[in-house]
């Protein structure tokens, strides 16, 4: 029988194996009054438990590392730094010796060989609670509070806790990350923060937002390029991801690239190396990929716009971000959020937020998602003068008692910049600075509105 690391509670064993051969096992050698067993048929899952449950022992069968053993081998070191009281131990299959090595540098407590006689297994997992540290915190743990806030996302709704187990999850694997969801539902913050829960976080964080970049200069600013390059390119420059080495980039609006630069992108993923834009020299590059997209990747690839297999290179671990809609009760806590910010930006005061303006925030269907809820809180901190945020301070489009006005004017004489300036400005307020709606209704492409934002400086 395994001793109790104290006199009230047993010990809590989780096994990760694909059969159910050593649960079976365990529950025949100890007790159930003294030792309870959970059973995870991959690491991706125990990660998971060790979410809402603190395990004396980690009983990993290296059968469960078979599908990507580096991968396997990151989550035991994960784990090892995140549940320090956990005695981690490892059986290896004969063929799968090698694994124990690295898994003994990746801080498990012991290993042994398969196959295990009962008592040898029962001497093994009574060592490893004896010899448990007593001190420690489960990080995987989080309490009520630290749910709502995770990294620079905010909410408490079940969607955004399965966002946030999944970025969990991504961080302790360096495999390629797809992120999808409309425009507005926060990817590079959930990129960010997969960076910042990663081993990575003290390397560099290189964000590339494609679809504002001119489709000539796409190649250059992902791999650098040589002087001479090309008409402009006076000196050597370095790409982002020589800028990002060690670390992790960030490839937002990843369909926009055209097919010349998705090739380059695929051999890169495959070889970890590049050349810069007119040079000959082999540069390495460790750095860790995450891309987005809000558009239908599948549907591009079937019309063929979009490459096949880069497509499978990218969609290896992929994380979906609900759109506000589908997360309404975290609209509150948004608020709440943006309210301290912009009283801080904007010295103001303002306690909190009328319940009939919340009805109407909540029955809206936030077609920019949350950058839309942003801006409406920026201007409504803005032109409030009062302790509370009322209806009135809201955009018209939310009081339907005021119809908002669908035509624009202009002076005869207006010069021409003011009014394109004013017709782009009109046009995101109309679609809650949803660009892509913005760019449909001004009957333009979406990199052509970038380059006029830019033009205008228009935020």
């Amino acid at each position: 029988m395994a001793e109790k690391h104290n006199k009230t509670q047993s010990t809590h064993i989780i096994v990760a194996d694909r059969s159910k051969e050593l649960t079976h096992r365990l529950r025949r050698i100890f007790s159930k009054n003294d030792v309870q067993i959970s059973r995870a048929r991959g690491m991706e899952i125990v990660l998971e438990k060790f979410e809402s449950q603190q395990y004396d022992v980690l009983l990993v069968a290296s059968s469960c590392l078979s599908d990507d053993q580096d991968a396997g081998i990151r989550s035991l070191e994960h784990i090892g730094k995140n549940s320090p009281m956990t005695q981690i131990l490892f059986l290896a299959e004969p063929s799968d010796i090698h694994l124990a090595m690295d898994a003994l540098k990746a801080g498990i407590y012991q290993y042994g060989r398969l196959p295990i006689t009962d008592e040898e297994l029962r001497l093994l997992i009574n060592m490893a609670v004896q010899e448990r540290p007593r001190y420690g915190t489960n990080l995987f743990l989080e309490s009520k509070e630290q749910r709502v806030k995770f990294e620079k996302l905010v909410g408490s709704s079940l969607p955004m806790q399965g966002v946030y187990r999944q970025i969990r999850q991504a961080a302790a694997t360096d495999m390629p990350i797809l992120l999808l969801g409309e425009t507005g539902t926060g990817k590079d913050l959930a990129a960010q923060a997969i960076h910042e829960q990663s081993d990575r976080r003290d390397a560099p964080y290189v964000p590339v937002n494609l679809g504002a970049l001119p489709s000539e200069l796409v190649g250059s600013e992902l791999f650098g390029h040589e002087k001479g390059a090309f008409t402009g390119a006076v000196e050597r420059r370095e790409g982002k991801f020589e800028q990002a080495q060690d670390g992790t980039i960030f490839l937002d609006e990843i369909a926009t690239i055209d097919e010349k630069v998705q090739v380059s992108l695929l051999r890169l993923i495959e070889q970890k190396k590049f050349h810069r834009l007119g040079g000959k020299e082999v540069i390495s590059t460790n750095a860790r990929l995450i891309a987005a997209s809000n558009q239908d990747l599948p549907d591009i690839v079937e019309r063929g716009t979009f490459r096949k297999d880069l497509y499978y290179r990218l969609d290896v671990f992929r994380i979906v971000m609900p759109p506000l809609r589908e997360r309404r009760s975290d609209i509150v806590l948004l608020v709440d959020e943006f309210l301290q910010r912009y009283n801080r930006a904007f010295q103001k005061h303002i306690t909190g937020i009328a319940p009939e303006c919340v009805t109407l925030l909540e029955s809206y269907d936030w077609p920019g998602n949350v950058r839309e809820l942003k801006n409406v809180i920026q201007r409504g901190a803005l032109v409030c003068e009062a302790d509370v945020l009322l209806p009135e301070h809201l955009p018209p489009r939310f009081r339907p008692d005021e119809p908002t006005p669908s035509t624009i004017g202009f002076r005869v004489g207006t010069p021409l910049e003011q009014m394109e300036r004013e017709m782009i400005l009109r046009a995101l307020a109309e679609t809650g600075n949803n660009r892509t709606e913005a760019a449909k209704m001004l009957g333009i492409s979406r990199r052509s509105l970038y380059n006029k934002l830019h033009k205008h400086n228009i935020q």
